[in-house]
């Protein structure tokens, strides 16, 4: 096993660090973390639309961590709340990035990376034509949502992500998101 959920966080932790957590990710964690940021953002950034897109991206990025985890890998099921998750925002010259983290089963990759794919090579355009397809047309998940997360990040961000699966063992991956806002 060379993955190593302390290196991982740490890496995450580059630039200016507005906030970080790794933890337990619940409604109430997310409710309190939003509040902390509005108030922070207040005291960073003076232009309000700079503001509510980084606000909008942060909600969109914690509910894909509540509603999309898996479960942990069993050596990691006695340390670890089964909702762990991991993210960061920070700034780095006049950009800002939310970085979130989870650990995915191995199966699920495939999917969700042709997804980001996808997304990621669509015009601002097309996203606005993919975000009212999915929004009129597709059955929503067991777990709430129906792709429209990541394809309103891609929205709000012009595209500005990358993610990155980190191997963990047969079975898990720890699954990066990064996010970066102009």
């Amino acid at each position: 096993m060379s993955f190593n959920i302390d290196e991982s966080y740490s890496r995450m932790n580059k630039g200016e660090v507005l906030l970080a957590y790794k933890g337990s990710i619940t409604a109430e964690l997310i409710t309190n973390v939003l509040g902390v940021v509005e108030t922070k953002l207040d005291h960073v950034i003076d232009s309000s639309g700079v503001k509510k897109k980084i606000y909008n991206v942060l909600v969109e990025s914690l509910q894909n961590l509540y509603h999309h985890v898996d479960d942990l890998p069993t050596d990691y099921s006695d340390k670890l709340d089964i909702h762990f998750g991991i993210f960061v925002i920070s700034k780095s010259d006049e950009k800002y990035k939310i970085i979130t983290g989870n650990f995915i089963r191995n199966d699920k990759i495939k999917k969700l990376k042709e997804r980001l794919d996808k997304i990621k090579t669509l015009s601002k355009d097309e996203l606005k034509d993919l975000y009212k397809f999915v929004l009129n047309n597709q059955k929503f998940s067991d777990k709430g949502g129906g792709g429209l997360g990541l394809i309103d990040i891609a929205r709000r961000t012009g595209g500005g992500m990358d993610y990155s699966f980190e191997d963990y063992d047969e079975n898990y991956s720890f699954f990066r998101l990064d996010i970066i806002i102009d």
